[in-house]
């Protein structure tokens, strides 16, 4: 397949001339469309109506708009989602909400290669409740886990963010739902990326970063979706008062909003809002399923490449492109060494402990020519031991 949606979209991109940007998975690049919006919001927003700016430009209800432009986005209804905070806090929304509901209570079940982060968020949780932590196991045992029916929140990543490798959400969302057991879902390397239906899929919440493949801008504020059959159900144990129904009123008591605003916590902040509102509107004209397709494609041709050139770099991607995400992972020694090599002539992706290479891919901006250029440098750097410069051993604080 011929990837075409670079011709109409990568303009609308700034990356550094020359770079060949393969790290959208981690963070998306700028949009030029950003620029003059906030420009606009600091100027003649903020600079000329100050306070009058929470109504006058309506900050305080972005929340809910951008809610609904992400709703679209993961085939949630209207007014199931909401925006704000950071995708630690949304997550742990998402666990006491799921433990509220359960009809059982304690057990979170989750795999191994999940992200620290949402195990580290869970484990304080369950801590605070005087319950067990997070009970982990292989990817191909979660199946029988489930089965079990032990568990009472099944808490998992869509895309492995180390290696790409993609849940069959139906399959094991419906497997859940017949045991019993609520869904989280993570959709950080999911949204932008790959068509999805939270409606249609019946799973209970998910939640996600807004910086990835959306390309909000480094900390955009993470989103949550909540099903609407549990959202009045629940009392949010971050009882912030802008899910108040009145926050106005400025009740002693907290009495949640009867709709998605109860998950809602402190002031948007406005300026990033502003720049995630911004770039969603890339997202009316863009074809979601085209998108994979074209991924798939990239990210194909660049592991024939890769296979071709024969390295001694090791797929931990799965080889069927229908069962990973829109990125491709390498397992090499001095892995970081060579990632740094390859940064330093500006092709762009990163590391990951122990020993990974990883390369995220976005049709709206990568093409095929930036899969051969970026193969060839990397087989360069790899035959001509470049990697072995002094410099590149040097570790960084992000890697």
């Amino acid at each position: 397949m011929v990837n075409t949606l670079h011709k109409k979209y990568k303009s609308l991109f700034y990356i550094p001339k020359n770079w060949i940007y393969l790290d959208g998975n981690s963070l998306g690049p700028l949009t030029k469309n950003i620029k003059n919006s906030i420009s606009k919001v600091v100027t003649d927003e903020w600079g000329e109506q100050i306070i009058k700016g929470w109504n006058k430009s309506n900050w305080m209800t972005q929340p809910d708009r951008i809610g609904n432009v992400i709703a679209k986005l993961i085939g949630a209804s209207k007014n199931t989602v909401t925006v704000g905070d950071t995708l630690a806090i949304k997550l742990f929304q998402a666990i006491s909400g799921a433990h509220q509901i359960s009809k059982k209570k304690g057990l979170i079940l989750s795999d191994k290669s999940n992200f620290p982060s949402d195990l580290y968020i869970a484990n304080s949780y369950l801590k605070d409740k005087n319950l067990s932590k997070v009970r982990l196991v292989s990817k191909n045992k979660i199946v029988d886990e489930l089965n079990k029916g032990e568990a009472s929140i099944l808490m998992l990543t869509h895309v492995d963010y180390r290696t790409g490798e993609l849940y069959d959400l139906k399959k094991i969302s419906k497997i859940a739902r017949n045991m019993g057991i609520i869904t989280i879902w993570d959709f950080a390397h999911s949204i932008g990326a790959l068509p999805l239906s939270v409606k249609k899929d019946d799973i209970d919440f998910a939640v996600g970063c807004t910086y990835k493949y959306l390309c909000g801008g480094p900390g955009s504020p993470a989103f949550i979706y909540v099903n609407p059959k549990h959202i009045n159900k629940i009392n949010p144990i971050i009882a912030g008062w802008l899910g108040h129904e009145n926050p106005f009123n400025f009740d002693l008591s907290y009495k949640p909003a009867k709709d998605i605003r109860r998950f809602r916590i402190g002031t948007p902040p406005v300026i990033q809002m502003s720049a995630l509102e911004e770039v969603l509107k890339i997202w009316e004209t863009v074809d979601i399923d085209l998108i994979r397709k074209e991924a798939i494609s990239l990210t194909s041709l660049f592991i024939n490449k890769i296979n071709n050139s024969k390295l001694k770099l090791s797929l931990i991607s799965p080889k069927n492109p229908k069962k990973r995400g829109n990125q491709v992972a390498y397992k090499t020694e001095n892995a970081y060494e060579k990632m740094q090599a390859l940064i330093d002539l500006d092709v762009i992706g990163d590391y990951r402990e122990p020993n990974i290479m990883r390369f995220g891919f976005n049709p709206l901006y990568n093409s095929e020519d930036d899969v051969i250029r970026a193969t060839e440098i990397l087989k360069k750097i790899c035959n001509e031991e470049l990697w072995k410069k002094n410099k590149y051993s040097k570790r960084k604080l992000v890697t």
